[in-house]
């Protein structure tokens, strides 16, 4: 499966990802899952010990946001490498660059006993 369309764009719940502390705090980190149904592209967003996460394609051109390992913040924003989009963290709301009006896809993630966990 190399061709991006044929992403998967949900994993299921309970995944554990890793230990919290493998996202620095004010970081991101890219997470590739291979699943029966085939791989999914995602990343998460650490803010002291919450998570936040999303599938790791801009809503402007379908591509990985990052174009280096983990970079995907900027300005205080989520940032797409490619075309300068931005989008807040929070809701993952598209605020400037090429795609007003989209957002990024959510993933569900969660910090339980201290391991980032999909929800």
């Amino acid at each position: 499966m190399t061709d991006s369309d044929d992403r998967l764009t949900a994993t299921p719940a309970g995944v554990r990802l890793g230990p919290l502390e493998q996202i620095a705090d004010g970081g991101a980190r890219n997470f590739v899952l291979q699943l029966r149904a085939g791989r999914f592209h995602g990343f998460v967003v650490r803010r002291g010990g919450d998570v936040v996460g999303y599938v790791d394609r801009c809503p402007h051109m379908g591509l990985p946001l990052a174009r280096v390992l983990d970079d995907y913040l900027a300005r205080g924003r989520i940032a797409c490498s490619w075309h300068g989009a931005l989008f807040r963290i929070e809701d993952g709301e598209c605020v400037g660059g090429p795609c007003p009006g989209t957002r990024l896809t959510p993933w569900p993630v969660a910090v339980v006993d201290g391991i980032v966990t999909t929800g």
